[in-house]
């Protein structure tokens, strides 16, 4: 019999345990600890991690899913000079932990990745993210490693 190389997804669970779902896939897209002062107020800590996800198969959230999340929406003020993007920001309705982001492109369009917050994927292989929004950073970060002062080119 072949041996598989079926990679099993990974668990994304809150701190409570009231909700938890499998990822889309089975690792990351990519990677990012992100030095923004909105991810420092939304972590409460010197940054955030992000693991980038495809959003097919998680969304549109199923009902049970749905049931379990509250969602707040911001205004994003990144690269688009404000231009009317805004972030869907998913947590547990019970604990509060934030599981999830989605941004939304102005004309309504929402992304086709997902992230998830790095904290809560059990497994997560942390190693290889790329540090962005090093202008903001409040701790000091090896040369040697991936960063950016905003975000990387192609995310522009």
């Amino acid at each position: 019999m072949a041996a598989t190389t079926d990679a099993k997804p990974l668990t994304v669970r809150c701190q409570c345990g009231s909700v938890s779902f499998p990822t889309p896939a089975a690792k990351p897209l990519t990677l990012f600890y992100c030095h923004c002062t909105e991810c420092q107020k939304q972590t409460s800590s010197a940054f955030g991690t992000s693991a980038i996800f495809p959003a097919a198969g998680l969304f549109p959230l199923a009902p049970d899913l749905a049931g379990r999340l509250t969602r707040w929406t911001r205004r994003t003020e990144g690269e688009d000079g404000g231009r009317g993007r805004t972030m869907d920001c998913y947590f547990c309705s019970a604990c509060g932990s934030r599981l999830l982001h989605r941004i939304v492109d102005a004309d309504g369009t929402p992304r086709s990745t997902v992230s998830i917050k790095g904290g809560c994927v059990e497994g997560l292989d942390w190693t290889g993210g790329m540090h962005i929004y090093v202008r903001s950073a409040v701790i000091k970060i090896p040369a040697e490693w991936e960063q950016y002062e905003t975000v990387p080119p192609w995310m522009k």
